[in-house]
């Protein structure tokens, strides 16, 4: 394929046809449009949502999406799970996974897999987590989530997401936004691809406030791409597979549903590249807290507590004086997922893998293992510039509850707790600090 053309900005208005004329000039739904297409709305919010908040996109589409025989449970059976995540109860401990193994024959909606999650999709609260694996494109497949939005991190190997708005590339590094609604089909760029999603029930991503950082700086909204118009004008079977409540469904179509041709609004699917992130740290002592490192946020209805944030911990220079430069030993009230996508991370020295994955639970302590610690706790304090290293995180406020594959899965590390065993006493007690 050629280069992909892509439109920057983050939630802007775009308009953009692969037809020359195919967009009406100055409303939304001619009585009749040109080359004989429909015109479809697709909402992203409510009708009344203010303004800024209001999403929607209007598509010129060669047949309406209500062309379709009746939908019927998905026939294969998968690991995907949704709220309200109560296979098994949830314990304090923390939990840690080697990353998955590659099936065969398992295109991306197959193998999804679900580690854990919290809220329930029917109130449009909360999330979902998984894990994705790959050996086959999707082909005759498609899908869409009614769900959640899914905020999709590749770590081994590309994919290309073919969209009602257009095509989009991603490989390791860079992430994806699929809107809720919006089908896609997912071809892989290599012979197998792995990955992390985060699906999010509640309202859409945004950019976090910037506050008294001012104008500049994290994710810049021009670094945001979305495709440009692009449609298949494709007869014959194919699946549409819709995850709808919790569950999978499968409609037959007589027709490509990736065939609008032009199109204008503000809901459609984003990427962008994790390395364009502008890092804000200190100069002087201690660390600012991990929230400087949010790219995305997904508010919830308590000002200032998200329904998750969506963190990474990129490539950067560390050169606070007389401080204890990894991540400090923490309990938060909030809840935190961890993946890490290539490289090391720098709160544990060995046993979190790229393509693995960390959950500590509201209040379930954790930080630097202890050759960590010990090694930072002597370290010569000189700048240090952490690269060839991508970690992220989504923080959620409730406690995001494993499933039973989570809990049960060879890939669980039984033995996580024992790196923060060696954490030794180094108090002398009160009589040696008389002395």
């Amino acid at each position: 394929m050629p280069e992909l053309i892509y439109q920057s900005g983050f939630g802007n208005e775009f308009a953009t046809e692969a037809q020359p004329g195919a967009l009406p000039v100055g409303q939304n739904a001619p009585q009749r449009n040109a080359y004989g297409l429909y015109a479809e709305q697709v909402s992203g919010s409510a009708f009344t949502a203010p303004r800024g908040l209001n999403r929607r996109t209007w598509m010129y589409r060669i047949r309406p999406s209500v062309v379709h025989e009746p939908y019927q449970p998905f026939a294969t059976q998968t690991l995907l799970r949704s709220g309200l995540f109560e296979e098994l109860p949830t314990p304090p401990n923390q939990m840690r996974w080697n990353p998955p193994d590659f099936p065969s024959a398992t295109d991306f909606v197959e193998g999804i897999t679900t580690l854990g999650g919290n809220g329930d999709p029917a109130n449009q609260d909360g999330v979902g987590i998984h894990l994705y694996t790959a050996t086959s494109s999707m082909s005759a497949r498609f899908f869409y989530n009614a769900d959640g939005e899914m905020l999709i991190l590749p770590q081994q190997g590309g994919l290309r997401f073919v969209t009602e708005c257009g095509i989009l590339e991603v490989k390791p590094g860079e992430l994806i936004v699929i809107p809720r609604g919006i089908k896609f089909r997912v071809d892989l760029l290599d012979e197998k691809a792995r990955g992390y999603i985060c699906e999010n029930y509640g309202q859409p991503f945004r950019l976090p406030e910037l506050g008294p950082i001012g104008a500049n700086g994290l994710a810049n909204s021009r670094d945001f791409l979305t495709p440009v118009a692009a449609f298949e004008d494709g007869e014959g079977e194919c699946e549409v597979v819709s995850k709808f409540l919790g569950r999978l469904w499968s409609a037959k179509f007589n027709h490509s549903p990736i065939d609008v041709v032009a199109w204008h609004g503000n809901y459609a699917p984003y990427k962008y590249d994790m390395a364009r992130f502008n890092c804000i740290n200190t100069v002087s002592f201690d660390h600012p807290d991990p929230s400087i490192f949010t790219v995305l946020t997904a508010p919830s209805h308590l000002h200032g507590i998200a329904n998750v944030d969506f963190v990474i911990f990129p490539p950067r220079w560390l050169v606070a004086e007389h401080t204890f430069r990894p991540p400090w030993f923490h309990r938060n009230m909030m809840n935190e997922f961890m993946g890490l996508i290539y490289g090391e991370y720098d709160a544990k020295a060995e046993g979190f893998l790229p393509g693995g994955a960390s959950l500590h639970n509201c209040m379930s302590g954790h930080g630097p293992d202890a050759e960590t610690f010990a090694r930072a706790s002597a370290a010569d304090l000189k700048p240090q510039h952490i690269k060839d290293s991508l970690a992220f995180m989504f923080e959620t406020r409730m406690v995001v509850r494993p499933t039973r594959f989570a809990l049960e899965t060879k890939i669980l590390q039984h033995e996580y707790y024992e790196c923060w065993q060696g954490l030794k006493r180094l108090y002398p007690g009160v009589e040696a600090d008389k002395r």
